[in-house]
């Protein structure tokens, strides 16, 4: 696949700086909201055990109701979310889900006074995650509490210590370069899918000098490039300074002489951009939680991204 490259890239003048959240102890008071799709009881109490295991779990039952594909009425997710945000007596917040949903809650946010505190979960997420990094502050993109039970022990103990640690977390490696170089900046971004969605809302976090994570599941090529193209042409590659492409689950075409990573790879070459794939972030077997927000070096010729801010203050 042949694709013209937009030629130079513009460094921004001015890159904003994001704010740590304040350090958690264990037996610290967490909240537990559900503001996007409903969810399996099993796996969200395996969950719970395990955070519940480290700090002092609350939530409120309506977390649990379901209407069609939600996890309860936009007025009920709303208010539950608004709580947990702008309360004080939470010290973090974990998601139970993503799925769909977030992004109908949006314009009720707008405005809101968000409390220092750690906001967690990936996938549907992003938008909530892109709310807070328009207000200047670092959440963390990492498992939902469904999805903790099915990965390991080190992705429980990254995502303790990004809680509760005040020094950087240990870097993360990727897997293939698409196209070397280094660059710094924030680390910004999320699911394709949804990122694609902010664009021309006034949702989309600020992306400018910022080094953009992209992950997915269930795409076919074709829709990861349609996707990556909306980027494109919404100058998002003019913005950013690298990028870090983390895992793309079940996006194969069937019986197809090419992959997927065949045509990431394509895509990104054409930015000529520094970015590097396989990063163990996103809907597969590990998920390793990452700060957004946090200053980052991604080196693609060394597959290496170093953190170089501490989530936690």
């Amino acid at each position: 696949m042949q694709r013209q490259s937009p030629g130079p890239h513009p460094m921004p003048s001015s890159i904003p700086r994001y704010r740590a959240f304040p350090a958690l102890r264990p037996g610290d008071p967490v909240t537990i909201v559900a503001p996007a799709s409903p969810f399996d009881r099993a796996s969200f109490e395996a969950g719970l055990d395990i955070v519940g295991r480290r700090y002092e779990v609350h939530y409120d039952p309506g977390l649990l109701a379901r209407q069609r594909y939600l996890a309860g009425s936009d007025a009920r997710r709303l208010g539950e979310l608004w709580r947990a945000l702008a309360g004080t007596e939470s010290r973090a917040v974990f998601c139970a889900r993503g799925g769909y949903g977030m992004m109908r809650l949006l314009t009720g946010l707008e405005g809101i006074p968000v409390a220092a505190k750690p906001v967690i979960g990936f996938s549907d997420i992003t938008a909530l995650h892109h709310v807070l990094q328009r207000q200047g502050l670092v959440s963390l993109h990492g498992p939902v509490l469904t999805q903790l039970s099915r990965l390991g022990p080190p992705a429980h103990a990254r995502l303790f210590e990004l809680l509760e640690s005040e020094a950087p977390v240990a870097q993360l490696d990727g897997a293939e370069t698409y196209v070397g170089g280094v660059a710094e900046g924030p680390l910004i971004g999320g699911n394709l899918s949804v990122l694609t969605r902010l664009v021309g809302t006034p949702f989309l976090a600020p992306l400018d000098g910022a080094v953009l994570v992209l992950e997915d599941i269930g795409e076919r090529p074709y829709q990861l490039d349609r996707m990556w193209t909306h980027l494109e042409l919404a100058g998002v590659f003019r913005r950013v300074r690298g990028i870090v492409l983390g895992e793309f689950t079940g996006c194969e075409e069937k019986n197809a002489d090419y992959s997927s990573a065949d045509v990431l790879r394509d895509l990104a070459a054409a930015t000529g951009l520094p970015c590097a794939a396989g990063f163990p972030i996103g809907h597969g077997a590990q998920n390793q939680p990452v700060p957004l927000g946090v200053r980052v070096r991604l080196d693609a010729d060394a597959l290496r991204l170093t953190f170089l801010e501490s989530a936690a203050a």
